[in-house]
């Protein structure tokens, strides 16, 4: 069910669960010269509550008219629930389709909190796909200054959806300048990421090891003319001697027999 209505431009509060915090001011004096020159062309969205209006669409617009001084304004006035209004909200600013990234993630995860959903939950109530509604949410543990970057247009959602599989927040940042200083597309971004997690892996597998364990091998390598290995676990372990030929093997084996004689 719903009316029109001319409301006094004061008695309208903003939409607690609007999705998008900031508006282009290029674009708000453009609709401000429009309503001066046109008038309203289209009625805002309210809902009536005790003590005047919530917006649910058309900030732009009264925000406009509030930089007019004008009183009044048009408005559709429906009768919504809190969970509708924060649907239509959403919907609405994701069908104008210039909203951005960051703050769309965080009008899921708003969503998501307050309706206590899950996020196949939300993607079916807003037609999305889970996997579209999980990717836009993960770009929220992107460090302060990569948001920027991509806020800024000199990253994609792509490089950062990419860079998000580091985890390390230095990483991410170290590497999202990289990715601007030397212009890197997405797949040259892919390329870097799994060959720099590669040499971390790498490293992460090696472990010093101690000292005297260090010299004993470096003594034995010295002494058998080969590489030599010694692995400890607690106080068990193996000793692995390297051959490349039966040859080396039948010298290791006199070797070590030898030293067994003495």
């Amino acid at each position: 069910m719903s009316r029109i209505e001319s409301i006094r431009v004061s008695d309208i509060k903003p939409n607690p669960y609007q999705p998008r915090l900031h508006f282009d001011e290029k674009e708000l004096n453009a609709l401000k010269v429009s309503i001066q020159e046109n008038g309203l062309l289209q009625p805002i969205i309210v809902r009536q509550t005790v003590i005047g209006y919530t917006l649910i669409a058309g900030e732009r617009r009264w925000r406009a008219f509030k930089a007019l001084n004008l009183e009044t304004i048009d408005a559709i006035v429906k009768e919504m629930s809190d969970e509708e209004m924060m649907t239509y909200a959403i919907i609405e600013n994701l069908q104008r389709e210039d909203l951005d990234p960051f703050e769309e993630a965080m009008s899921y995860k708003k969503y998501m909190e307050t309706l206590n959903l899950n996020q196949s939950e939300t993607a079916k109530k807003l037609g999305k796909s889970r996997s579209y509604i999980a990717n836009m949410i993960r770009l929220l543990n992107l460090p302060h200054s990569v948001i920027q970057l991509i806020q800024d247009g000199k990253l994609t959602t792509a490089h950062g959806r990419t860079l998000l599989s580091l985890k390390n927040q230095l990483h991410i940042e170290e590497i999202a300048k990289r990715i601007v200083d030397e212009k890197w597309n997405v797949r040259e971004t892919e390329r870097f990421v799994r060959k720099f997690e590669a040499t971390k892996k790498a490293e992460k597998k090696y472990v010093e090891k101690p000292a005297p364990i260090a010299r004993v091998e470096q003594s034995l390598k010295r002494r058998l003319g080969t590489d030599v290995d010694i692995k400890q676990v607690g106080k068990k372990g193996q000793i692995v001697l390297s051959f490349t030929s039966v040859e080396e093997y039948k010298r290791l084996v006199k070797l070590l027999s030898e030293i067994g004689e003495d």
